[in-house]
């Protein structure tokens, strides 16, 4: 994974009050629960005494208990109550939960997955996709690595063989550009966006990436670092992915059909939930191919011999080999 990064891990309402959550995310088990104010608090899940699963525990008072021995942990993951030593004792500053730094945005949970600090960046989302729009929103677990997932979500060459029946009907096999660029006034370089235009193979050749001519219109794809990911069918629909690490060879697909062209509320509701069957069967077409991928973590220089096609892989893996030296960098500064 790559660190020093916001990740979405979870739908806000899958973390609701008085109750705490337990999830494995990033290849770590994490437990989320919401303080007395409701925000939301991210530790790990494993009590600094004798190692059990904080998530089997109870929310007392503002604080976290572990289910073994009864210690109570505050939001900053430090414990505040050991009561073998009793009410009036005071517990070790090392009896501390390591914790999170985690925040709301666009009703979903993301975690800073680094060392907490002063200046955490803000969260970026997709700017267009703002309340005028609805959704509704399906999960699926693939077993392969995220970046995996990702890549195929840029793939433009997949689409007439995987998709023969969906979104990829009319045989268009003949990939031009694709233009592929990287947009460095968003979060210091890490949106990528994409335009592509593929035709029916008539003999022509298809345009080079350099010869490809930027659309005076939006990218049909934008893919924001670390794991959230846009495409822009219309104006008024989009779909959008968070693709979930669960560990380094699963991975959550989080998948959200938005729409504003109808608002009536009930008909509104209606539109969101029959829309998820396709992209559920769009998505199942997917997700028998890429889970065969070897090897299942997409990175530079693993043997793969790639094609003008692959322009937006090519660009993702080379960003993101970037930003995990970067990171990696800043930790061997830091210590």
């Amino acid at each position: 994974m790559i660190r020093d990064q916001w990740y979405a891990i979870l739908e806000s309402k899958e973390v609701k009050r008085g109750k705490p959550v337990g999830v494995t995310r990033l290849g770590e088990k994490l437990v989320l629960w919401r303080d007395e104010q409701g925000q939301v608090v991210c530790q790990r899940d494993k009590c600094p005494h004798r190692g059990v699963q904080l998530s089997l525990g109870e929310l007392k008072d503002g604080t976290l208990e572990c289910p073994f021995h009864g210690f109570r942990f505050d939001p900053t993951g430090q414990c505040t109550l050991i009561p073998a030593i009793g009410k009036t004792g005071t517990p070790p500053k090392k009896m501390k939960v390591h914790t999170y730094p985690a925040r709301e945005a666009h009703d979903l949970i993301w975690v800073w997955w680094g060392d907490p600090r002063d200046d955490l960046p803000p969260i970026h989302f997709f700017e267009t996709i703002d309340d005028s729009f609805s959704y509704a929103t399906l999960k699926d677990h693939w077993p392969t690595h995220y970046s995996r997932a990702i890549e195929n979500q840029l793939d433009v060459v997949h689409l007439p063989f995987v998709h023969r029946t969906t979104i990829g009907r009319g045989n268009k096999t003949v990939v031009n550009g694709p233009l592929t660029e990287v947009d460095c006034e968003i979060d210091g370089c890490n949106r990528l966006e994409v335009w592509l235009n593929n035709e029916v193979d008539r003999g022509q050749t298809p345009i080079r990436p350099r010869e490809f001519t930027r659309p005076d219109r939006h990218p049909q794809l934008q893919f924001q670092f670390p794991n959230i990911w846009h495409n822009w069918i219309s104006d008024d629909v989009r779909v959008f992915i968070a693709f979930v690490p669960i560990d380094a060879e699963n991975t959550l697909m989080v998948i959200r059909f938005y729409q504003r062209f109808m608002r009536v509320p009930l008909l509104r509701t209606l539109v969101n939930w029959f829309s998820l069957p396709f992209n559920f069967w769009i998505e199942r077409q997917d997700k028998r191919v890429v889970v065969t991928h070897q090897p299942p973590r997409a990175d530079l220089d693993i043997g793969e011999t790639l094609i003008q096609g692959d322009g937006p892989i090519i660009t993702y893996r080379k960003r993101r080999r970037e930003l995990i030296e970067a990171a990696r960098q800043n930790m061997d500064t830091e210590t």
